[in-house]
């Protein structure tokens, strides 16, 4: 087993080399969320060569990247890239399947990833570095600290803290690796912590509608006992991540939102933190039922999704199911 700098050291000459053979676009996750894009800038600040893309931005993500004007380069299908490329790194993302992007035959890939599925087939002249973290940006920030310092601008700082903050659930996934990243992050007064907060949970980029489907997806709601754990399901078109971190203030150990749409079903789910720890782990629950089902699965411990051409009902009772099936551990606090 490796250490976290040989990791690292590894990480650098990967990217030397595909930066002097050409351009290194590095490609976040389709979900386009704040973790999956704060780690793309913020590596890609280290490179010239570098430039951080992806086909999606989520709302939260768009709204950062646009007020501290990061580069940022939206790609679409099919996917145009440069013509000479030394590498592609992707972030955030646990297949291939998971960037909606047409990648390139024969170029170098660099993984960057922190959840505990993996969808890779990757060779010899590839490589992946997989940490037992909360966030991808943990790696980011490790990197830059370790090999390029003066990446580490109060830009690339706050979109990097903004990543940690969402991915873990506002520290309630953290680990003790978490509170590092956020210290090194936090190595300068310039950062102000309570602001940036303020900015990610600011609901400016919610309309009217938006609010309403909120509200919505709340009072069609219903709980159930899956075996020994409490479940809150319900449906929603849209916001379905907030929807579902929403309900677990109910005190579920874990929430399901539904959404069906163009024939395919969306299982979006979020636990507890004391869930997880007495053995419900949703990405491995979520990548098992596509195996089982078909479609893509995956994810965190306390933050997963699977998409599949079930219908709804269909979907629902395979996710409970399989929750059902999960037998607790009970690890107390």
């Amino acid at each position: 087993m490796t250490t976290p700098e040989a990791d690292l050291n590894r990480l650098h000459a990967w990217l030397k080399a595909a930066a002097e053979r050409g351009a290194v676009p590095v490609v976040c996750g389709a979900n386009g969320d704040m973790d999956t894009v704060a780690s793309a800038v913020g590596l890609a600040s280290a490179l010239p060569q570098a430039m951080a893309c992806g086909r999606h931005l989520g709302r939260l993500a768009k709204r950062l990247v646009e007020e501290e004007q990061a580069p940022f380069r939206r790609l679409s299908r099919p996917t145009a890239w440069p013509a000479s490329l030394g590498g592609l790194v992707v972030v955030d993302a646990a297949a291939p399947s998971q960037l909606d992007l047409d990648l390139p035959e024969g170029v170098p890939i660099c993984v960057l990833d922190h959840h505990a599925t993996d969808g890779w087939d990757l060779n010899s002249e590839d490589l992946s570095l997989r940490w037992p973290v909360s966030a991808t940006t943990e790696i980011v920030t490790a990197y830059l600290s370790r090999h390029a310092p003066e990446a580490l601008t109060l830009p690339v700082r706050r979109l990097l803290m903004a990543g940690l903050i969402t991915d873990t659930g506002r520290f309630k996934h953290a680990g003790s690796s978490s509170f590092q990243s956020a210290v090194a992050l936090l190595d300068d007064d310039g950062l102000d912590y309570r602001g940036l907060v303020d900015r990610i949970e600011t609901d400016a980029d919610l309309t009217s509608s938006d609010h309403g489907a909120l509200l919505k997806g709340l009072q069609r709601a219903t709980t159930t006992d899956a075996g020994s754990w409490r479940l809150v399901t319900t449906r929603a078109g849209t916001l379905e991540g907030r929807v579902a971190s929403l309900l677990l203030g109910t005190g579920a150990d874990v929430c399901f939102v539904v959404r069906h749409r163009d024939g395919r079903t969306r299982v979006t789910g979020r636990a507890r933190a004391q869930a997880c720890r007495d053995g419900l782990h949703l990405g491995q629950l979520f990548e098992s039922l596509a195996e089982v089902h078909g479609g893509e699965g995956g994810g965190h411990d306390g933050a997963a999704g699977w998409t599949s051409n079930l219908d709804r009902v269909a979907a629902e009772t395979a996710a409970l199911a399989a929750v059902a099936s999960t037998n607790r551990s009970e690890v107390k606090d």
